[in-house]
């Protein structure tokens, strides 16, 4: 069995990605209100598997799940693309015509703006969690109210679904990483299959220094998929970058590694795993 810290409860969107992502094993979610909770409790139990949301293709990229990464002393052995969609449901004496609240996480209530458009008389109520809303109106038998979440957390928290697939946006997917302690990371990806790596690394405060960079990366044929530029706190005008590249060499991999070094000021590699 494994122990994997999600962000939220049981039948959230961390929650769904975990079992997806391990579709033969059998899970204990440890259900975590905040995403510091997940690194706390990777920390006090090396055995514990971390979840974490990182980018939305809608809503972009959570900024602060890149702080918590390179501060703790995790690394990324996984990644996995979930299909966001949404439903809303109330409880089964609800219907249409009885429901004048929805609650919902704000941004899954964004995603939902042009169906909120479409019932005015619906007033979105802005909560914690998509699948805690459910579990609240479940429990506390809140009749009017409806909940956004996945059908998932619908059907397990006993709710009646009134529409399913209401987001405005089909191809919305968010881009979750599995993280372990490094001294089990092995046991949970083979490193010779990796293919794709997430850096972070700063930069002497001189022209061109990202350029050189890049030019090397590419000289290795290393395909940077994506570049995140961060304040340094206390630092003004000094960033970090935050780099996911994919590679089909291993051995070109690390040798760009090796070249870049020495034009940074200090690059920590937070992962090394297979690309979804």
């Amino acid at each position: 069995m494994k122990r994997i810290a999600i962000q939220g409860l049981r039948g959230s969107f961390h929650d769904i990605a975990a079992h997806q992502y391990f579709p033969e094993e059998q899970i204990q979610p440890i259900c975590c209100a905040t995403f510091e909770q997940i690194f706390e409790n990777i920390k006090r139990d090396p055995t514990v598997i971390g979840l974490i949301a990182i980018e939305n293709t809608i809503a972009g990229s959570l900024l602060h799940n890149y702080d918590l990464l390179r501060a703790s002393d995790t690394t990324i052995v996984g990644e996995y693309k979930l299909h966001i969609q949404h439903c809303i449901c109330c409880l089964p004496d609800d219907d249409w015509d009885t429901v004048n609240e929805v609650h919902s996480h704000p941004v899954a209530l964004m995603q939902c703006r042009s169906f909120l458009a479409r019932h005015p008389a619906m007033k979105a109520v802005e909560s914690e969690d998509t699948a805690g809303s459910a579990e609240y109106i479940s429990r506390n038998l809140c009749r009017g109210w409806a909940a956004i979440c996945h059908s998932d957390a619908a059907k397990m928290y006993g709710l009646r679904v009134l529409e399913d697939h209401i987001e405005d946006n089909k191809h919305n997917f968010t881009r979750f990483l599995i993280v372990s302690d490094p001294r089990k990371a092995d046991f949970l990806r083979p490193l010779n299959s990796s293919n794709k790596a997430s850096l972070v690394f700063s930069l002497p405060h001189s022209e061109g220094s990202l350029s050189k960079v890049l030019t090397i990366l590419s000289f290795y044929d290393i395909n940077l998929t994506k570049i995140q530029s961060l304040p340094i706190i206390g630092h003004e005008w000094e960033y970090l970058f935050y780099v996911d590249v994919t590679f089909e060499d291993l051995t070109r991999y690390r040798q760009s590694i090796d070249a870049i070094i020495p034009l940074t000021k200090e690059l920590k590699i937070i992962g090394e795993y297979e690309q979804c």
